[in-house]
């Protein structure tokens, strides 16, 4: 009887550590992620749009929770909070972001750094297609010899 009771407060102790970390860690997180405020999303200009049917539900849940996320619809910028205890989202444009970007310098979408790294990239894709077309230009048979023609 004692050799199951050691079972059972050690098996105790192991629950409780893990469920400790678990709090820790989540705590961790949540200190280090900045805090939107819908107020002021409110007050900058974001309008709240409100899931009407299950698949806007779906895709509400499913976005990332408390980051304010880029996208583009029919070929204007926007930029979306999620609020999924209440079924809906925080829509602005560019302006309402700057706005509330100038409240708030902390927050940094993750295009921001995606579009830090794919303008370097551009650049560099730039120049090698500036030599490239220099080459193609310079040459108008583009390597080809009289004998590929068959001469």
């Amino acid at each position: 009887m004692t050799r199951l009771s050691k079972f059972r407060r050690a098996h105790l102790f192991r629950t409780l550590g893990s469920l400790t970390l678990t709090v820790l860690m989540a705590a961790g997180a949540a200190a280090a992620a900045p805090r939107v405020d819908e107020g002021q999303l409110l007050s900058v200009g974001f309008k709240a749009l409100v899931a009407t049917n299950k698949a806007q539900e779906d895709w509400v849940r499913g976005l990332t929770p408390g980051q304010i996320r880029p996208m583009q619809r029919n070929g204007k910028k926007f930029f979306i909070y999620p609020d999924a205890s209440r079924n809906q989202i925080y829509v602005g444009g560019p302006n309402e972001y700057a706005a509330y970007a100038q409240l708030h310098p902390e927050h940094k979408t993750g295009a921001e750094d995606a579009a830090k790294k794919a303008s370097a990239y551009r650049l560099k894709q730039d120049d090698t297609m500036k030599k490239a077309t220099t080459r193609d230009l310079s040459d108008p048979f583009l390597g080809a010899s009289w004998a590929d023609f068959g001469w």
